[in-house]
């Protein structure tokens, strides 16, 4: 006796329950740019209010999909804590599924902590004044990126929005009991969404990304919680000193750039 699946009735009511709930231009094969002003003024407003707290800390949980030679998908994800004193100050420990780092920035120092293979080892190298500047360097001379990074500059408006073609107002939505604005961006390299809490603290509550440079379209997503604005953090939170038994390493830099200048 053959078996009918349940699959395609259930795929046909999520699609028409969607095609319900969902504003007419989004349910319209989402061809509509109705509040493109609208997105990116929401974006800005969210980036001129990061910009604008001297400190604050987050806890961030990621997801990325690799896409295998065979197309399959594998998810990989990682926690991770976050703590900014602009103009100068960085410090993000991080776990996930095959890494186990902590990262400094004191205004003078880049420092890595990671495990791997059972042992601890640490990596320093001298890095720009700036916070901007340092994240800069890490990614392009270190290989290296901070755990929602983009969200950390003081101009990350300009940096989300360099390559958006269009934007639309998808609606309201809800990221971990908190009322949000969902926003949906369309760019050259990717697509995005972002979802903005409503109110007086215009914060971003979750960030997913679509790339458009693999057929698979692999998707990493960002959810930020516990934010604390204005937190009291001591100077000895962005002090580094290596651990006890830690090893000593060089960072490598990425395939054709130059020594990063290793302290040493």
């Amino acid at each position: 006796m053959k078996r009918t699946s349940v699959f395609p009735s259930l795929a046909g009511a999520m699609a028409l329950t969607l095609a319900l709930a969902l504003p007419g231009a989004v349910a319209a094969q989402g061809t509509a740019t109705a509040g493109d002003a609208e997105a990116r003024a929401a974006v800005r407003q969210m980036g001129d209010f990061l910009a604008k707290q001297k400190a604050f800390t987050l806890k961030a949980a990621s997801s990325l999909e690799v896409v295998l030679d065979n197309g399959q998908k594998l998810q990989f994800d990682q926690a991770a804590e976050v703590a900014v004193a602009r103009p100068d100050k960085l410090r993000a420990k991080r776990v996930g599924d095959v890494l186990r780092q902590e990262m400094f920035y004191d205004g003078k120092h880049i420092a890595l902590v990671s495990q791997a293979g059972g042992n601890t080892y640490y990596a320093t190298a001298g890095a720009p004044p700036t916070l901007e500047g340092a994240l800069d360097f890490a990614r392009e001379a270190l290989d290296l990126a901070a755990p929602a990074g983009d969200l950390l500059y003081v101009n990350a408006a300009d940096i989300l929005l360099e390559d958006v073609v269009s934007g639309m107002v998808v609606g309201a939505g809800t990221i971990g009991g908190v009322r949000c604005k969902h926003l949906a961006f369309r760019g050259r390299a990717v697509d995005w969404q972002i979802w903005i809490e409503d109110g007086s603290r215009p914060l971003p509550r979750k960030l997913v990304i679509t790339s458009k440079l693999e057929p698979a379209q692999p998707q990493f997503v960002v959810l930020t919680s516990d934010w604390k604005l204005a937190p009291k953090l001591a100077a000895d939170v962005f002090r580094f000193s290596p651990p006890k038994g830690a090893i000593k390493a060089d960072f490598i830099p990425p395939a054709g750039k130059q020594s990063p200048g290793v302290k040493k």
